[in-house]
C-alpha cells in the first residue's frame, strides 16, 4: 500500500513555515495520542503516521531531500538518507509540548509556570465520635484544631519588616529550570528558590520566614440530624494556612458514631433485641420500649412467639439525612428459658410437659419426625 504524502498527513502546504508545520502536528498529535484513546488501533496508527510526517519535514535537509524525491529518500538504496532518521530538535521541543498539555495538570501546572511562592495550604483531617442519639437530633459542637494560621507579623509575606523578597540569582525569577537529557528538554522546579521564583535573605522572626505559625483554633460546626458512621464534612478554608499569604486549605471532619448499648443501625433502621418470658411468648401479651428519641412505644407480642420473631414500628428509626423521612424500628424477640427454678415450678413444668402434644411443639415435633425418616429409624 503505497505511503500517503507527509503534507497531507498533517494538513499543511508544501510552502508552509515552521511554526504552521508546528502546529498542524501539535494539534493531530494531541488529537491521536494514545493516552487520550486507550486501547483504540486506528488512532495509534495515525499517530504513529503524524510522528513519522513531522520527525521529517522537521528537518530542513530531511524536508529538501523529501520535496526531491519522496518517501524513495528514506527507503535503502533511494536518492536521500538510506536507513532510518533521527530526531530533530524541532521534533523533541513539539513532543515535549505535547507532553505537557497531556500531563501539565497532574503534574502540578504547566511546565513553563512558575509559582508565585503563594502556595495553597494542606487540607486537614479531624476525627470526631458522636453518640446515636446526637446522630438522630443533630448539634453544635466546637472544635479546637491545632492548625498553622497566617502570621500576623508579616501578614503572610514571609519577609522581615522592611524588607521584601529578591529575584532568585538561579533561575532569573522564572522559578524553574531547564536540562537536556537526550532528545528532550526538561524543565524542573529551581532547586535554589523551590519554583517560588523569589528568595527571601531577612526572614521574619516570627514564622522563620514561612509566612505562618502553628495555633489552636476554636471553629464551630453543625452536625445534620440523621448523619451517618464515616460522614464528611467539609469546611472550606478553615484548613492549614497557605505559604506565603497564600489561600487556605479545607478541613474534613469525620465523623463516627459510637456503639449504643440497645440498638444497632443499619441505614435508617434500628434493631432493638428485648427479651421476654416464655411464658409471655406463648400466651402473648404486650411489652413497652423506648425509641432512640427516648419516647415509649407499645409493642404486642401474639400468642405463640418464636425466639428471633421481628416486630416493626413505623417511622421510629433515624432520620433521613437532609428529608423529612425516618426509618423504623424493629424489636426483635429473645424468649428467655427461666432458671433458678424453685420446686414447685419444676412440678409445674413437669406437669405441662407431660400435657404437652406435637401441637403445642411443632416445630421440634416435625423436627425430630424427620431425622427418624431421614436415618430411617422407624
Amino acid at each position: 500500500m503505497a505511503k500517503r504524502c507527509y503534507y497531507e498527513i498533517l494538513g499543511v502546504s508544501r510552502s508552509c513555515s515552521e511554526v504552521e508545520l508546528k502546529g498542524a502536528f501539535r494539534k493531530q498529535a494531541m488529537q491521536y495520542h494514545p493516552d487520550k484513546n486507550p486501547g483504540d488501533k486506528n488512532a495509534e496508527a495515525k499517530f504513529k503516521e503524524v510522528n513519522e510526517a513531522y520527525q521529517i519535514l522537521s528537518d530542513g535537509q530531511k524536508r529538501a531531500a523529501y520535496d526531491r524525491h519522496g518517501h524513495a529518500a528514506f527507503e535503502q538504496g533511494g536518492g536521500g538518507p538510506a536507513g532510518g532518521f533521527g530526531m530533530g530538535e524541532g521534533f523533541a521541543a513539539s513532543m515535549a509540548d505535547i507532553f505537557d498539555d497531556l500531563f501539565g495538570d497532574v503534574m502540578g501546572g504547566g511546565r513553563r509556570g512558575r509559582s508565585t511562592g503563594r502556595e495553597r495550604g494542606s487540607d486537614l483531617r479531624y476525627n470526631m465520635e458522636v453518640t446515636l442519639e446526637e446522630a438522630f437530633h443533630g448539634k453544635s459542637a466546637t472544635l479546637k484544631v491545632p492548625t498553622s494560621v497566617t502570621c500576623e507579623l508579616c501578614s503572610g509575606g514571609g519577609a522581615k519588616a522592611g524588607s521584601k523578597p529578591k529575584t532568585c540569582s538561579t533561575c532569573g525569577g522564572a522559578g524553574r529550570v531547564r536540562a537536556q537529557q537526550g532528545f528532550f528538554s526538561i524543565e524542573r522546579a529551581c532547586p535554589a528558590c523551590h519554583g517560588r521564583g523569589e528568595v527571601i535573605d531577612n526572614p521574619c522572626p516570627n514564622c522563620a520566614g514561612a509566612g505562618r505559625v502553628t495555633r489552636d483554633r476554636s471553629l464551630s460546626v453543625n452536625i445534620p440530624a440523621g448523619i451517618e458512621d464515616g460522614t464528611r464534612i467539609r469546611l472550606t478554608g478553615e484548613g492549614e494556612a497557605g505559604l506565603r499569604g497564600g489561600p487556605a486549605g479545607d478541613l474534613y471532619i469525620f465523623l463516627s458514631i459510637k456503639p449504643h448499648p440497645f440498638f444497632q443501625r443499619e441505614g435508617a433502621d434500628l434493631y432493638c433485641r428485648v427479651p421476654i418470658s416464655m411464658v409471655q411468648a406463648a400466651l402473648g401479651g404486650e411489652i413497652k420500649v423506648h425509641a432512640v428519641d427516648g419516647a415509649e412505644v407499645r409493642v404486642k407480642v401474639e400468642e405463640g412467639t418464636q425466639s428471633g420473631r421481628q416486630f416493626k414500628i413505623k417511622g421510629r428509626g433515624m432520620p433521613v439525612l437532609r428529608s423529612r423521612e425516618f426509618g423504623d424500628l424493629y424489636i426483635q424477640a429473645n424468649v428467655e428459658t427461666p432458671q433458678n427454678l424453685t420446686k414447685r415450678q419444676k412440678e409445674l413444668l413437669a406437669e405441662f410437659e407431660n400435657e404437652s402434644t406435637h401441637k403445642t411443639h411443632p416445630e421440634s415435633a416435625g423436627f425430630f419426625a424427620k431425622m427418624k425418616e431421614f436415618f430411617d429409624l422407624t
